[in-house]
């Protein structure tokens, strides 16, 4: 036996790290946008509209992000291509997989962030940006 992982193990670690990253930037970027969340439940924006905008960005954002890693990582294939056992470069099981997963993980980074804020109050969230 090997200390070393086998190459099953190591995709599920970096996607873990790429889904706790995830969720750590949007739910600060949602964060930094309470006030402005505040001002819009003020001014009548329904919770509902709310949580749409802030996935519909969170989509956007995933789908800049998955079409420029997939890019580079078509681009890459060449690079490591030699390193890979049982699975072809561009297995398109493999990036369709990863695309789907890390979407999914995405959305639920946004909605997660996105439920909390459109509970605050907009009185708190007014009060929280006037300091």
């Amino acid at each position: 036996m090997t200390a070393y992982p086998t190459l099953t193990h190591v995709p599920k670690h970096k996607l873990l790290l790429a889904g706790v990253g995830i969720y750590g930037v949007l739910s600060y970027s949602v964060t930094e946008r309470i006030p402005e969340i505040g001002i819009r439940m003020a001014l009548g924006e329904s919770a509902r509209d709310v949580r749409g905008s802030i996935v519909g960005r969170t989509a956007l954002l995933a789908a800049v992000g998955v079409a420029i890693g997939t890019v580079m990582s078509l681009a890459g294939t060449r690079l490591l291509g030699s390193l890979l056992y049982d699975v072809e470069p561009t297995d398109p099981v493999t990036f369709g997989g990863m695309i789907a997963v890390l979407m999914i993980v995405a959305l639920l980074s946004g909605l997660v962030p996105a439920i909390r804020v459109s509970r605050t109050d907009s009185a708190d969230a007014l009060r929280s940006s006037a300091c």
